[in-house]
């Protein structure tokens, strides 16, 4: 039949993109000139009808609908039969991601428009600034630590290579024992640092007192880790890092304790009464035991990470409520959290959270681990969005992230790139788009210089692997692909984010080999300030709040563009019209 609808077309979708609650929206179907009727198929949060579609002109069929009153997902796709009574389906492309969409025999993909809140909001900081994010223990460290501690190993030299040591007993964990030393108060001395950087908000790992050096394990939410330093110490980070104009994100570690905690207490080293040692222990309800005490409900299987109860009253209360431990935190200086497994949290749990959050800082940042598209994903069975305006500000893009190294290693084209990106642009609103914590690296993935070196490992190949050896050739070619990876997420809208020691060549192969101690005094000069050259481009308004416009330049290439024209940015906001273009080319 030759049918077009291309949902990234204002004359086939008006208006393009996510759109406000209670809003109209005109969708149009060209190529009708056989077509006997046209019907749309309409979802709303699961929710279908059947609603005929209008005789238009140029061709086509049209229906113009009121978007739902409160936040929701819509998708629809069409069905159409021809004048001899012949019928067929017309939907999204088949990779799903939008855009032109594909004439099929069964039913298609669904095209997305994302509903949502008028007073959706997120904080200026967070979609102008830059980020980035420390690893506590391997920054640097203010003098050399003491502990008590017969568990741990204290690495004299902070150049050693960080150890890996299996745990046989706990499903082959790592049991990540030793430390280097890093402090709060080391971080405080670097601000400068960081600053220079173009720095505006500084994540850090988790810091409550924990068993391991990553501190996910927590074993205490209302202390900070004494190895890293105390209360006020980190109340005086968050002081002088305001004076700087940077912000301190915190970790939070919300569906899972520590089996080393007060809460739990598996190796018997508190006297508060845990939930392992004790059946009437004040805690016992937080876990969810299928047989008291050696069988119960933990993350991933992970015997050290007791799973949380999110439902129980008594643990939201702890974290969620007045002078719980989110507002808490928050109080003391931090501008907010960055949530671990975020899509493992109830959605109504992220709700009340979000509001406490706000409760006690206007801008204050929920941030979520969510490793695909935000506004669809489905988890435990349910579609989940998270990018609604209820729950969280934005997410840590991993897509972005992974279509950038396939396109520099020659696993994708630039189209790809582009296809991903437009499909980002069109399903979250602008506040969530903006706010993307747009990532090179992070703790949970080999260094990005080495995995753009061409270097790959599974999941258990560590053996012999700490200190993989790059060619000078290929260490070049890797340096240069980390450039172009930066130059396109600084240039697209969202917040770059760099991984310590990214900015200044550091190299390292998975877990714990990616969280090797900054190298003070032996960084890549040459690296670094070409990476500060690249963060300083974030300060340009176009950069920060401008349009958005991608295309692919051939298989190899892609072109970015942003616009400030009409004397407004995407948000309505008074700017001065300026132009940014670059062409992305894979070395």
């Amino acid at each position: 039949m030759q049918l077009y609808h291309n949902s990234r077309s204002g004359e086939c979708r008006a208006p393009l993109g996510a759109v406000m609650c209670g809003r109209p929206v005109r969708l149009r179907l060209f190529g009708a000139s056989n077509v006997g009727r046209a019907i749309l198929l309409w979802t709303v949060n699961g929710e279908r009808t059947f609603l005929p579609m209008i005789p238009a002109e140029d061709d086509c069929f049209e229906i113009r609908l009121k978007m739902p009153e409160t936040p929701a997902i819509c998708e629809y796709c069409f069905y159409v039969e021809n004048r001899d009574g012949a019928g067929a389906y017309y939907g999204n492309a088949w990779d799903g991601l939008g855009g032109v969409g594909v004439e099929s025999g069964p039913e298609p993909k669904h095209f997305q428009i994302t509903v949502y809140s008028p007073d959706y909001t997120t904080p200026d900081y967070l979609r102008k600034g830059v980020m980035y994010q420390v690893f506590p223990d391997r920054f640097c460290r203010a003098g050399f630590p003491h502990s008590r501690r017969k568990d741990m190993l204290i690495h004299q030299n902070w150049q050693d290579t960080p150890l890996r040591r299996v745990d046989a007993v706990h499903v082959k964990d790592n049991y990540s024992l030793d430390f280097f030393g890093g402090t709060l108060r080391g971080i405080t001395m670097k601000l400068p640092y960081l600053k220079s950087l173009g720095v505006t908000v500084l994540y850090l790992n988790p810091i409550f007192q924990s068993r391991s050096n990553h501190r996910y394990d927590t074993g205490d939410y209302e202390k900070i880790d004494p190895m890293l330093g105390t209360q006020a110490d980190f109340e005086r980070l968050c002081r002088e890092a305001e004076h700087l104009g940077i912000h301190v994100m915190l970790d939070g570690v919300f569906s899972h304790t520590g089996a080393d905690s007060k809460y739990f207490d598996f190796y018997g080293h508190y006297q508060s009464g845990g939930a392992y040692r004790c059946p009437k222990s004040p805690w016992r309800d937080w876990f969810e035991f299928r047989h008291w005490p050696d069988d119960y409900k933990c993350w991933w299987g992970i015997e050290t990470l007791p799973q949380l109860n999110k439902a129980n009253p008594e643990v939201q209360e702890y974290f969620l409520g007045e002078g719980g431990i989110v507002q808490r935190w928050i109080q003391a200086g931090a501008c907010g959290w960055r949530l671990d497994v975020a899509d493992e949290l109830p959605m109504s749990y992220l709700r009340r959270l979000r509001k406490a959050a706000r409760a006690v800082r206007k801008d204050a940042v929920v941030l979520g681990e969510v490793w695909e598209d935000a506004s669809h994903k489905v988890a435990y069975g349910e579609m989940r969005s998270y990018c609604l305006g209820d729950t969280l500000d934005s997410v840590m893009n991993y897509p972005l992230r992974g279509v950038l190294i396939d396109f520099l290693l020659y696993r994708c084209s630039a189209e790809a790139v582009c296809r991903l990106v437009q499909s980002q642009q069109e399903n979250y609103p602008v506040p969530f788009y903006y706010s993307l914590m747009n990532l090179l690296g992070s703790h949970d993935r080999p260094r990005i210089l080495s995995l753009l070196c061409g270097l790959a490992w599974g999941e258990d190949d560590h053996e012999n692997k700490s200190q993989a050896l790059v060619a000078p050739d290929m260490l070049a070619l890797g340096k240069r692909r980390l450039l172009t990876m930066l130059r396109a997420i600084i240039s697209l809208p969202g917040i770059p984010c760099i991984y310590y020691g990214d900015e200044c060549g550091v190299q390292g192969t998975a877990d714990p080999y990616s969280r090797g101690t900054f190298p003070w005094g032996r960084e890549d000069m040459v690296l670094q300030e070409a990476v500060r050259e690249m963060l300083m481009l974030r300060k340009k308004p176009v950069l920060q709040t401008g349009d958005l416009t991608i295309y692919a330049d051939g298989p190899d290439a892609f072109v970015i563009r942003r616009t400030i024209s009409g004397g407004h940015d995407v948000f309505g906001e008074p700017a001065r019209d300026d132009t940014y273009e670059v062409r992305i080319q894979r070395p």
